[in-house]
């Protein structure tokens, strides 16, 4: 049967092929030791709720992407983008959930029958943890063939 483990395995799969994607993990993001620079980038996979549908489940998924902010001791001499690389990290951390997205969309992932419905919201967030760290929450659904049968 598909479902929880090949979804999630799939999903963790397709984040750490990306570059730009040292760790993932599942689950309650408090239980995840965010001290350990060494896991960064990280991506964090939450399963909100599975609808059952017909003949697909819908997974209703969490992805956040996310990376620590270093801060320089030099100087400000940019307004814009200050004396950090928040602006890097934001805009790293958005082309690694795009990837998921489009693979989900119309790649191979769509032709494996992980298939995105819906549009997948993106939200950013700043210092959200212990570390000063930035990032994006993707809000996402993937529908998959229920191939449970009554027989």
């Amino acid at each position: 049967m598909k479902g929880f483990y090949q979804v999630t395995e799939t999903i963790k799969n397709q984040l750490l092929a990306d570059v730009n994607v040292n760790t993932v993990t599942t689950g309650d993001i408090t239980r995840v030791d965010l001290s350990k620079q060494t896991i960064f980038p990280l991506s964090h996979l939450i399963v909100n709720n599975v609808t059952n549908e017909d003949n697909v489940l819908r997974f209703s998924l969490s992805v956040l992407a996310m990376d620590i902010v270093d801060v320089s001791k030099e100087a400000v001499v940019d307004i814009f983008r200050g004396n950090n690389n928040e602006q890097d990290v934001l805009n790293t951390q958005l082309a690694v959930l795009n990837k998921l997205v489009q693979v989900l969309r119309g790649g191979t992932l769509f032709q494996d029958l992980y298939q995105l419905d819906g549009s997948p919201s993106f939200e950013p967030f700043y210092d959200r943890f212990e570390n000063e760290m930035a990032g994006w929450a993707l809000t996402f659904d993937v529908i998959i063939n229920n191939d449970i049968t009554i027989c």
